[in-house]
Formats: C-alpha cells, structure tokens, sequence
C-alpha cells in the first residue's frame, strides 16, 4: 500500500512558478538530457519542502528505447528528477549554489507503483526528513494524474 501523500495536491496551483527553470539551471549541474525540471511550482525552505514539475513529451531522449512501442519512463529518472528536487532545496536554503557540490548520496524503500508516459505531466513532491549542512535526508513521492506512481528516500552530501 502507498504512503499517505505528504501533501493534497488539489492545494496546488500546476500553473504556479515557485523557481523557475533558469533559476534551477543556476543551482543544479545537470544539462541537457538530464535535466529533470521544467520548473518548481511550491517551495517553503522554512519546512524543506517543494513541488517540482516535467511535461514528459514524446521526443524524451529515453521514449525510443524505453520500451519499443509503450515508451515508459525509466525508474532511475524518476530517483533523478526526485534528487534533483531535493538539492534545489539544499541549495536556495544553505545559500550554496556554485559553491558546494551537493551530490547524490543514495536511495532507500523505493517503489514504482505506476507509469510515467509522454503526454504526462510528472510531479514530485519532495520533504526534508533531516536537513543539515553537508548532509540531506528527502523523502520524494511522484505523481501522474492525482496517482502516486513513485516513492522513495534520497540522500545528499555535499561532495
């Protein structure tokens, strides 16, 4: 059974622009294929938590392969668009963008409950359990039509 969502999504405005593509270009390191974010819709560092957003569309760099003729976005993308959300958050609440590396550290109780297709908009919520300065602890739910279809932990350090 999935986990109680960390936040109603019916509270959300998907047309919202917390942080902004450019900004999150200005705080994380992934380029082209790799990046994982349109935008942030929510952000609240004083409770280290934030709402990031993707339109998956049909020309993602993963659809050809992944799977011939029912493309589905591969798992790992969706543990990287969760620590992508997480280190927007270490980054605007620690003041540390260009100047700390905070890397990918590891994932704990991950579970893919669901598909993420083109044509889908693919949000993930993120949560800070613990947030320290050279160590996060997040835990991450996406979410594809008001359906819970990944959750997992992630774990940054600063590298």
């Amino acid at each position: 059974m999935a986990s109680a969502p960390i936040l109603d999504l019916a509270t959300l405005n998907l047309e919202e622009t917390a942080v902004s593509k450019e900004e999150i270009l200005n705080v994380n390191a992934q380029r082209d294929e790799f990046e994982q974010l349109d935008r942030l819709i929510s952000l609240d560092l004083e409770q280290g938590l934030a709402v990031g957003i993707k339109a998956q569309t049909p020309d993602e760099f993963w659809t050809r392969g992944h799977i011939p003729g029912r493309p589905l976005m591969p798992g790992v993308l969706m543990i990287e668009m969760a620590a992508q959300v997480s280190s927007v958050i270490y980054h605007l609440k620690f003041n540390t963008a260009g100047k700390k590396f905070f890397g990918f550290g590891g994932v704990n109780n991950v579970k893919f409950r669901g598909s993420v297709e083109p044509g889908s908009d693919f949000i993930m919520v993120v949560r800070a359990k613990a947030l320290r300065s050279r160590m996060a602890v997040f835990e991450a739910q996406g979410f594809v039509d008001g359906k819970m279809v990944f959750e997992g932990e992630v774990t940054g350090l600063v590298l």
